[in-house]
């Protein structure tokens, strides 16, 4: 049997990426959650990798992707679980993860798409005080299944293109006023 072994997330200094590329390392504080941190630091969104801002949601690039446009859609305020947010930031939550969808299948033309949330640690929830949805494109021809053979991924395109990409295909439009 061959084997091809890629430590990469193991040996990932902070701040890098797994491309390899510089992104904002944020530390926690305050009690805040990571994201909370992340979307509160005033950095630029190009360095957060933040490719949208709603009133009271965001979305985010994952720095350690399954594939090429995985981002996440996520409350601006930590709440573990789904049952934990209000009616507002629930609706504008599911906005954010339908336009997520909208900005991935025009700037990456996918197969498919996958949409899931994880709740708690038993629920696979990696960060779980705060929740997130993630939106992940897949191909037919998708070649990701080696991280469960080899911990290996293979993405074509650097998280700064991705970003850009993402950013621009965002849909134009407004959160509706959901508190009628």
């Amino acid at each position: 049997m061959e084997r091809l072994w890629n430590g990469w997330r193991l040996a990932v200094e902070d701040g890098v990426g797994s491309d390899g590329m510089p992104h904002a390392n944020v530390a926690r504080e305050d009690g805040k959650s990571l994201f909370e941190a992340i979307e509160q630091s005033g950095r630029p969104d190009e360095e957060t990798y933040i490719v949208w801002r709603g009133a009271d949601t965001f979305a985010i690039l994952n720095v350690f992707p399954y594939t090429s446009g995985h981002l996440m859609v996520l409350p601006k305020m930590a709440v573990a679980a789904v049952d934990d947010l209000d009616d507002h930031v629930f609706a504008e939550l599911w906005f954010g993860v339908r336009s997520a969808l909208v900005a991935v299948k025009t700037a990456f033309g996918p197969d498919g798409t996958n949409v899931g949330l994880n709740e708690g640690v038993a629920g696979g929830g990696s960060i779980p005080d705060h929740l997130h949805v993630h939106v992940v494109p897949r191909w037919r021809a998708d070649t990701n299944f080696m991280t469960s053979t080899a911990n290996t991924r293979l993405l074509p395109v650097p998280l700064s293109d991705t970003w850009r990409l993402i950013r621009e295909a965002w849909p134009e439009t407004v959160v509706p006023d959901l508190s009628q």
